[in-house]
């Protein structure tokens, strides 16, 4: 079938060469472009003509010269850091102009990516928040999307381990949307949507587009449910231009959680027979910590070319240490982006290469913990000089020895690759073939060598050093075919979309694993020399394993955005979509979308009474989205090992079924409505928007119990469930003061959001009404402390209520009925709901000032209105925690009411005695630069800047920094696991250099 189109695409494209090749006619225009505050020509300024067919460059001095169609009507101008501006084109070939720094308004020319295509902001909507590049925070981070971190209301960007390089945040919209399915946005990079994310340098970003409303993302179809964020990378131009961007960093700990010294333990444990002394004085976090962790990273970027050819070219190092021992990365990338127009602008041509290579150690999540928990009084080594053979405590091994000895290493390979071919069949007709191509491959390598203490004090002969290596690739093939028309009929303005999109998903996985090997040098090169590969007395077949599973996407979609007089907008789209992932009966679905604007500033009512009004626009949106994010062949019958039969006095592996079938399974589907309101006033002074949402999302998916017989299995996969999201977003900026010399600008973003969920059940499937998760590890059996039930939110905490705490040190609970008892004395049956880890409202405000050739940014971030279990008191927190295991020092203190439970009898029973106010404010960002333009013979211009992150935390929660519990996905506002990664202060010099 792919055959096949692509041979009908190139006969199609041949027969529309042969009937529309003609040669249009051009004209030439030039001039110098300045900054309008100091007069100092602004090289690397981008100018495009209104059909975006031409571009240019403006070089070191300024100067531009840019060959347009004959009937362009005007051209545009920008630059990063400076307002946009549109000329007209009129019968002079000179056109001098003089840009001012960007105020953020709506009255600049911004254009926005709407899915398919762009469109000015003043035509939009439906609800999508821009972000320009110079709006990005400065960050050294994994992933580009930590410079968004608090910049998008109702978009929620979470890391709990930012300063180990290989972590990834974790990124929400709106609110949870699902039990089993994804709950992260649908990412499109230039157009492509699956791209890598983690394949882009922040500096090629050029602009990111959030879809919120479900009629913007709806043209995704079964992957917009969880919204949609695009990001455009930098282009080429036709001026050569060269730049360079490097910045070291350094993290230190901070907001860190503080066990007893060795003394304090002695003192407190050891005298109190909770412990013993082994005559060592050792901190186990200090030696387990490498602080200040230092990264580096250089970009340099190329560009050039002519008005018809013109190139991007971008490479970058990067060479990141973890705040522990172990984690490291360094990889390279490259992005390489080339564009051509032919000379009758009948066809334009790009096609993009992005390659990159990650090496990585990964960091051991649980060794912080682990050094938090041991008593301060071992020694990391031995008399021998060996390290320390520990059993005690509550992990039982050797953090330091783990940190250095054990490996765990990653090699990660991903390509990016996509071409485009765009016919402009008549001016306001175009047609574009796009095809691409995401791959990324995850080679996972582990090693522990046959000298660890644990080994060698076990006297083991078999299972000593182990190796494992694992392989995974995922690949997505994609073509995509779409046509634009435009016509302007005085008035009414119409604009019309229409394509066709083809997916192929496929992923493998192969792994191999053996132990005891002669030679610990090995490593995992040369599995096949261990000795416990196979056979009875070995692994068996769970020595090696292997898979491979794939699916299928295809859509046809269309879109129609029409405008009366510039006042009044209607956007209506539809998609249908069909993917292999569904049941027989549910192939395919629609998704349609509608929304409707209503400039109101350009109605004569508004223009005459009220003229400090600039941009006044009301909207509304409603669309359906969908999510398929799941695994593949989950609608099928699969088979798989189901037991051995005896055959001639031999075993054989026989296979059943392992699933049931159900025809029937198809997308969460999730119904959007938003209302909103975009306004501008006092010459742009203050600007911003306002958004209210509701977001229901239906047939959620889950494993429901089934009688057997019909059915060969108890569980099936089917669609049930129903969830609602609702919430306000409120977006604004101002210039407080706008001046040549000095200004100030702030912005704001602020969402709330509340969550329901309303059904477990339908007619068919007949599920409970609640469902217990949350569930906290050993030691003892704390069980689940949250709890998912109709008619409640996502992260309600459900626990025994505390009364207090008695006399002999024991945790005081509240049963059903009203009465006190020991919490030990209660039951299940007396778990109340107690509060709720789903904060009400995350805000964020920017400060931006300038002095020249000064800036100055200051970006307080802030989380409100939850509640956090604190884990880490839970544990390690009471006088009352497992002998010989170190403790936080609030065990210890008096001011602490965690020193209160002294009782080993309530230890290990949750309750909402370790629930604590989560809200925190952050100074997240202060960054300061200085720019000096440059007129010398190498060098155009010159900024340095300093930056600082996560600077100081403003919170009354106890258990270090709060913003390292989750909040997103369906148990936030708890930690269920030990591990511990600190939190950490950044600090980043940076230069940037224009060539």
């Amino acid at each position: 079938m792919y055959r096949k189109f692509l041979l009908l695409l190139s006969s199609c494209s041949f027969l529309c060469i042969l009937a529309f090749s003609a040669n249009a006619q051009t004209r030439t225009l030039s001039g110098t472009v300045t900054d309008i505050t100091d007069g100092a020509p602004l090289p690397g300024v981008n100018i495009t003509d209104n059909g975006k067919s031409s571009t240019a460059t403006t070089n070191a001095k300024g100067i531009y010269s840019i060959t347009i169609p004959s009937g362009t009507k005007s051209i545009t101008f920008s630059f990063i850091g400076y307002s946009s501006k549109t000329v007209t084109v009129t019968a002079d070939n000179t056109i001098n102009l003089k840009l001012s720094p960007a105020s953020n308004n709506l009255d600049e020319v911004v254009v926005v990516s709407v899915g398919y295509g762009t469109l000015d902001k003043r035509e939009i909507s439906s609800a999508i928040t821009h972000i320009s590049a110079k709006d990005l925070l400065p960050v050294a981070a994994n992933n580009p999307l930590m410079s968004l971190q608090g910049k998008v209301p109702g978009l929620n960007i979470t890391n709990t381990a930012n300063a180990d390089p290989n972590s990834s945040p974790n990124i929400q919209l709106r609110g949870v949307s699902s039990r089993n399915a994804g709950l992260g946005p649908l990412y499109v990079i230039n157009g492509v949507p699956g791209g890598n994310i983690d394949n882009i340098n922040q500096n090629d970003i050029e602009s990111i587009d959030v879809l919120k409303g479900g009629a913007a993302s709806a043209i995704y179809g079964t992957r917009g449910s969880n919204g949609v964020i695009i990001i455009t990378t930098k282009k080429g131009s036709s001026q050569s231009r060269m730049f360079y961007d490097g910045y070291a960093s350094f993290d230190y700990l901070t907001n860190q959680l503080e066990n007893l010294s060795a003394d304090e333990f002695i003192t407190n444990r050891v005298q109190n027979k909770q412990g013993q002394d082994y005559k060592a004085r050792t901190n186990w976090l200090d030696e387990v910590t490498n602080s200040p962790a230092f990264a580096q990273k250089h970009t340099l970027q190329f560009s050039g070319g002519s008005a018809k050819t013109n190139y991007f070219a971008s490479g970058d190092y990067r060479d990141a240490d973890g705040i522990d021992l172990r984690a490291h990365k360094r990889e390279y990338g490259g992005r390489l982006t080339i564009n051509h127009v032919t000379d009758n602008n009948l066809f334009v041509a790009s096609i993009t290469a992005a390659p990159r290579m990650m090496k990585t150690d990964n960091a051991d999540q649980g060794n912080f913990n682990n050094a938090l928990t041991l008593n301060p009084t071992y020694p990391i080594f031995n008399d021998a000089g060996k390290y320390s053979y520990i059993n005690t405590g509550f992990f039982s091994n050797n953090p330091v020895e783990n940190a250095n000895l054990i490996k765990s290493q990653g090699e990660i390979k991903e390509l990016d690759l996509n071409g485009s071919l765009k016919m402009n069949i008549l001016p306001k007709l175009s047609t574009t073939v796009t095809i691409s191509e995401i791959y990324r491959s995850f080679k996972k390598l582990d090693f522990s060598p046959s000298t660890l203490s644990s080994i060698v004090q076990a006297n083991k002969v078999t299972q000593t050093n182990f190796a494992k290596q694992e392989l995974q690739e995922n690949d997505q093939k994609n073509i995509e075919w779409t046509g634009n028309y435009a016509l302007d009929l005085g008035r009414n303005h119409l604009k019309v979309l229409g394509g066709y999109s083809y997916s192929l998903y496929n992923y493998k996985q192969v792994s191999a694993q053996n132990y005891d090997f002669p030679f610990d040098t090995y490593l995992w090169n040369n599995l096949g020399s261990g000795l416990y590969n196979g056979g009875a007395a070995g692994q068996g077949q769970s020595a090696v394993g292997s898979t491979q599973n794939g699916s299928t996407l295809i859509s046809f979609f269309g879109r129609l955005n029409y405008d009366f007089n510039n006042r009044y907008i209607l956007t209506a789209s539809l998609r249908r979509e069909g993917s292999s992932k569904f049941g027989a009966n549910n192939k395919w679905g629609n998704f349609p979308a509608v929304s409707a604007a209503w400039r109101l500033s350009e109605e004569p009512f508004i223009k005459e009474k009220l003229p400090w009004v600039n941009e006044l626009k009301i909207r509304a949106d409603y669309g359906i989205t969908g999510n398929q994010d799941f695994d593949n062949y989950k609608s099928l019958l699969l088979y798989g090992g189901a037991g051995y039969f005896p055959y001639n006095g031999q075993y054989y592996q026989v296979y059943g079924p392992s699933s049931n079938v159900n025809p029937d399974l198809s997308w969460e589907k999730s119904v959007n409505f938003n209302a909103g309101l975009d306004f501008s006033i006092l010459n742009s002074r203050i600007s911003g928007s306002l958004d209210y949402y509701i977001r229901t999302n239906k047939d959620l998916l889950g494993s429901y119990n089934v009688p057997v017989p019909p059915n060969t299995q108890s569980t099936t996969f089917a669609n049930v469930g129903t969830m609602k999201n609702y919430g306000v977003e409120l977006a604004l900026s101002g210039d407080v003061v706008k001046g040549d010399d000095f200004s100030y600008s702030i912005n704001l973003a602020f969402a709330y959001n509340r969550n329901k969920f309303i059904s477990f059940s339908n007619e068919i499937y007949q599920g409970g009404n609640f469902q217990e998760v949350a569930g906290l590890p050993a030691p003892g059996s704390p069980g689940n402390i949250q709890r998912i039930q109709e008619g409640h939110s996502i992260g309600e905490f459900y626990t025994l209520r505390s009364a207090g705490v008695n006399d002999a040190g024991a945790l005081l609970v509240y049963k059903k009925d009203g009465s006190i008892v020991q919490a030990n004395l209660a039951s299940n049956d007396d778990k109340q709901f107690v509060g709720n880890g789903l904060p009400k409202f995350i805000t964020s405000l920017g400060n931006t000032f300038r002095y020249k050739r000064f800036d100055l940014g200051i970006f307080f971030r802030g989380t409100f209105g939850y509640k956090i279990f604190n884990t880490s008191a839970f544990y390690i927190g009471t006088p009352s925690s497992q002998s010989d295991a170190n403790v936080l020092k609030s065990a210890y203190n008096s001011s602490s009411k965690y020193s209160l439970l002294k009782s080993t009898a309530t230890t290990s029973i949750a309750s909402d005695y370790f629930l604590e106010n989560g809200s925190f404010l952050k100074i997240d960002n202060v960054s300061l630069g200085y720019r000096q333009p440059l007129k010398t013979k190498y060098l155009n211009s010159l900024r340095i800047y300093a930056a600082g992150r996560n600077l100081h935390t403003f919170t009354s929660f106890t258990g270090g920094d709060p913003d390292l519990v989750q909040v997103n996905g369906l148990t936030p506002g708890v930690n269920t696991s030990l591990n511990y990664y600190p939190s950490t202060l950044q600090l980043i010099l940076g230069l940037q250099v224009t060539f």
